[in-house]
């Protein structure tokens, strides 16, 4: 199939979830001159600080760069993990899977699961939230092993209902014999990210909170006992300052900046498929994901019409109609049995990884922050913003396994991800070289 032939006469190059929920600019809103904290970010992360902050007493504005909903949070693929990745980070090092620590982060992982589904619930957020698991492919035989291993844990600190599904069953997750087996993850889920997120910003209005489209902030200083906050519609002073900019943080604060690696991830979306065929691709309505290191992700729609279809297909930005070719090839490796079909959209956003692999919420240079999600952004930056405004207002129960003073920063990396086209040649040979000795030995 000639590359030209597989966009739809229809084809966008945009979301396909923002069919539902587009970003807006709204009526612009006049920024308060002072309140007591000022977010910068309006993705989950900062509307969820600004949530909870009004549940507290806490007054706060919300400072978004550009529409409401602009970044990840309307970009993402949907899933929603019960815990984090706790793999090799970009500097090498990894989390001790037996520690204390990794413990705790699982069970702050799984404690951001139940966050999510109890506000989507409380606030009345339809999104289409569905608990039908996750299926994670192995690519290999040794990285069948590897799921195996982590299994107890997982089970123990993250209360993730896991269990091994062997090659000879695999078809009992997907209609493909394209990995070595698996692991499933049944406290997992899948949602729309767009109509989530518009759920929370209406809960944020309806409490009266200021989400200021197109504000994007230029300085912030010290002043007074507390910080103004310059955009380019005016100034804001505020007592506490919370950053929550993730995979789009620039060089406002640029010692968090170079603490975190905007990664680009792609999605296409298929035209809608035969009835017969859609039903029987992903029989269980899982998440799917896989163990390879320049990994893929995808689920069906939430009608069930559509293969929605992500991955790295570069590890930098790219145009839509750059990535879609190769996000295609990804999915007709999969199922072959999705040769010819269209594609009607295509798009890209930025993910936040972290040198560690850890997602990070505390205060830098006096300032909150919370960043570097490493792909588990839905539930995770809901979570660091719960997290934020519950310390602000002192009413948090105890400190988050995120909240630590450690957030590893590189003397080579000032927040310009040079690297990334190296790495990802990297990882794809690695991939290839673990896949053909894996079909050598099989």
């Amino acid at each position: 199939m000639a590359v030209s032939e597989i966009y739809h006469s229809t084809f966008k190059a945009m979301p396909y979830w923002w069919e539902a929920y587009h970003p807006t600019a709204q009526d612009p809103l006049e920024l308060p001159s002072r309140v007591r904290v000022a977010i910068v970010g309006g993705g989950y992360g900062g509307l969820s600080t600004a949530l909870e902050g009004a549940k507290q007493g806490v007054d706060c504005v919300v400072l978004e760069t550009a529409e409401l909903g602009f970044g990840a949070s309307t970009r993402n693929g949907g899933g929603v993990s019960g815990g984090v990745n706790i793999g090799k980070s970009f500097s090498g090092k990894s989390l001790d899977p037996s520690s204390e620590r990794a413990q705790a982060v699982l069970a702050d992982g799984a404690d951001a699961f139940s966050l999510i589904e109890r506000l989507i619930a409380e606030e009345g957020i339809n999104c289409y939230w569905k608990k039908t698991g996750r299926f994670v492919g192995a690519w290999t035989p040794g990285h069948y092993a590897s799921q195996a291993k982590k299994i107890a844990l997982l089970n123990q600190a993250a209360r993730s209902e896991a269990y091994m599904v062997p090659r000879e069953r695999q078809r009992e997750e997907m209609a493909s014999d394209y990995y070595y087996g698996g692991m499933v993850v049944e406290r997992s889920a899948n949602l729309h990210p767009a109509l989530y997120y518009k759920g929370l910003l209406d809960a944020c209005h309806a409490r009266g909170i200021p989400v200021c489209a197109r504000a994007p902030v230029t300085k912030i200083t010290e002043r007074d006992g507390g910080w103004l906050v310059q955009t380019e519609r005016g100034a804001v002073q505020a007592d506490e300052v919370v950053i929550a900019t993730n995979g789009y943080t620039g060089d406002v604060t640029p010692e968090l900046k170079r603490r975190v690696v905007p990664l680009a991830s792609h999605i296409i979306a298929t035209e809608e498929l035969p009835p017969d065929l859609a039903a029987s691709l992903i029989p269980k309505q899982r998440t799917l994901a896989d163990t390879r290191r320049v990994l893929c992700y995808y689920r069906m729609s939430p009608d069930g019409k559509r293969m929605i279809f992500g991955g790295r297909a570069r590890f930098t930005p790219v145009t839509p109609h750059e990535s879609a070719p190769i996000l295609h090839r990804f999915m007709t490796d999969r199922f072959p049995q999705l040769r010819g079909t269209k594609i009607t959209h295509a798009w890209t956003g930025n993910v936040a990884f972290t040198l560690d692999a850890l997602p990070h919420m505390g205060r830098q240079d006096g300032m909150h922050y919370l960043l570097g999600c490493n792909g588990s952004g839905v539930a995770m930056m809901t979570y660091l913003g719960w997290q934020t405004a519950r310390k602000i207002a002192g009413v948090a129960n105890q400190p988050s396994a995120f909240d630590t003073e450690e957030f590893p920063s590189h003397r080579l990396y000032s927040g310009n991800p040079w690297f990334l086209p190296a790495i990802g040649g990297w990882y794809r040979l690695r991939d290839n070289l673990d896949r053909g000795l894996a079909s050598l030995s099989s």
